[in-house]
């Protein structure tokens, strides 16, 4: 008897520590992190962009044979921009996409000795197929090229948000450099060309999935039914990898030369007066650049270089997926601090395709309280247009915001159109709401599909919203019923709060190709998260 009670303290000790800490891989249970502790002495915790998640087996060889920890932070790089304008409290170093987020968030100047680590160019990567049909692989592509096939219903891509993510907005800056005709630098002057405008707006109108992250852009393609993707280099290349083992057809590269833009990974201490963690942040970086960790970096599909690739590794950049190993990459010239910003306010309130966003906010008894306020603090950072601007999240004149607030039923369906005072009137709904009653997410989603059919979804950027803090009542099979129906490839992002039980969720994301946003310890920081994303 004794012998079989320790047995299950046993088994439950190991369920504990294996449920609660990272996995196998390093990844916590958020998804925002990744561990690679091996009992060093010294730990380094790194704010850095989604797509340094490829090189997770190079640190943790770091890890495991230097003596020192390393945790990753995955952030956009705006919240890595604002992270270093308030100090980076608790992080020794930054390794960003571009150098772009340093040189503009770190003005109190904090960070010292960085490097590029590797870089990789910003492409298309387009169906090969259809590349052929396009005539894309038998010349050079320009911008104009690829707006015209846009133009003309030949061409639909997926990109990460030029607000929200390195990708997005280094791709955005390349089509404006071209669409401009390639001058010196981007003026504010030049931003106001009603021509401008015009094509802009076109060559965004083909954008039919976006995304706040290049990482989870590259897997979502993956399990989708998509032309194209704008990407990193590196991250098509990966996607490749998968699509050929997997036995399906290739995505051809395609470098818009008169809009190439180039992330170039830079690795920067940021100085807190530890010598230890800058000793540690120095040997990690030395270790980065050595020759043979180059070498392991280029396998990974990222160019060390301006020039060429080695012979060893010319088989994972492929000619016959379009990667030009040997093509000189000469990056555009990102305009100053000041005009970027205006650049980025044009893209989400003027040149983006529209957004048409349903809320469904759970109202239920358990979140009476500390959850409704939070609620209420979280949906002010979207609504209230001078807190969402902040953050590049405010409203065009194009966009639709639906609220679908719910308990045991669907109480009531709110809509506001446009950037102006109608989306802020919209607040004033979110706090009339009293909580009561119990939970039924799945009645709530249900109704947003059916809100949604009543608009022409080709001419917006869709999304459901849902925020639920416990277990819902209600039938996953009936949602699942009525969404194949409806014939629509709607993304439903859940925002777990509470006790929400997390493989409903789960469910609900994987079957309509979003994620699951952990909204328990920021729900507000979750919910300015989830929005970028549409």
């Amino acid at each position: 008897m004794k012998k079989g009670w320790l047995w299950i303290i046993i088994f439950t000790v190991l369920f504990l520590f294996s449920s609660c800490g990272p996995d196998a891989a390093g990844e916590t249970a958020d998804g925002n992190s990744q561990v690679f502790d091996h009992g060093g002495n010294v730990t380094l915790r790194i704010l850095s962009g989604s797509e340094n998640r490829e090189l997770s087996q190079i640190l943790d060889d770091f890890a495991r044979t230097q003596d020192i920890n390393i945790v990753m932070d995955y952030k956009g790089s705006l919240d890595i921009m604002r992270e270093l304008e308030n100090g980076a409290a608790g992080y020794d170093a930054v390794w960003p996409a571009s150098s772009l987020w340093i040189s503009v968030g770190d003005t109190q100047h904090l960070v010292k000795h960085a490097q590029s680590v590797s870089i990789t160019p910003v492409v298309f990567g387009i169906r090969e197929s259809l590349a052929k049909d396009l005539g894309f692989t038998e010349r050079e592509v320009s911008v104009s090229d690829i707006l015209e096939a846009v133009s003309g219903g030949k061409l639909e891509f997926c990109m990460t948000s030029a607000t929200q993510s390195n990708s997005g907005c280094c791709a955005y800056i390349g089509f404006l450099y071209a669409l401009l005709g390639n001058p010196d630098v981007i003026t504010s002057e030049a931003l106001a060309d009603p021509g401008l405008a015009q094509s802009m707006t076109s060559l965004l109108s083909g954008v039919d999935r976006s995304s706040g992250s290049s990482d989870w852009l590259k897997d979502m393609f993956l399990e989708g039914d998509y032309d194209a993707m704008v990407n990193y280099e590196c991250l098509i290349i990966s996607a490749n990898q998968e699509l050929e083992a997997r036995g399906e057809e290739p995505l051809y590269v395609v470098y818009p030369y008169d809009g190439l833009s180039i992330a170039d990974s830079p690795l920067g201490y940021i100085d807190n007066g530890d010598s230890r963690k800058e000793e540690a942040f120095l040997s990690l970086q030395d270790y980065l650049l050595s020759d043979d960790v180059q070498n392991q970096i280029q396998k990974t599909g990222r160019r060390t270089g301006y020039e060429g690739v080695s012979q060893e590794n010319a088989d994972v950049f492929r000619s016959d997926w379009g990667i030009q190993p040997d093509r000189l990459l000469s990056p555009i010239r990102m305009p100053s601090s000041e005009v970027l910003f205006e650049c980025l306010n044009l893209y989400q309130t003027q040149f983006r395709k529209p957004s048409l966003t349903v809320y469904c906010l759970d109202y239920s008894g358990s979140m009476s309280g500390e959850g409704e306020n939070q609620l209420e603090e979280a949906m002010a950072q979207i609504l209230i247009q001078d807190n969402a601007a902040q953050n590049f999240l405010q409203a065009s004149s194009g966009e639709i915001n639906i609220l679908i607030p719910f308990d045991s039923n669907v109480r009531e369906t709110y809509m506001a159109s446009g950037n102006g005072q109608e989306i802020e009137l919209l607040y004033d709904d979110v706090v009339n709401e009293e909580t009561g009653g119990g939970t039924n997410m799945y009645k709530a989603a249900e109704t947003a599909l059916e809100v949604l059919s009543q608009y022409d979804l080709s001419q917006y950027t869709p999304a459901v919203i849902l925020l639920t803090d416990g277990m819902s009542n209600g039938s996953f099979d009936d949602f699942r019923r009525a969404y194949e129906e409806a014939g629509m490839d709607v993304p439903v992002f859940s925002i777990m709060f509470g006790d929400a039980d997390p493989d409903q969720l789960d469910d609900l994301a994987d079957f309509t190709n979003a994620r699951v946003f952990d909204g328990r310890e920021d729900l507000i920081g979750a919910f300015r998260s989830v929005k970028g994303y549409n």
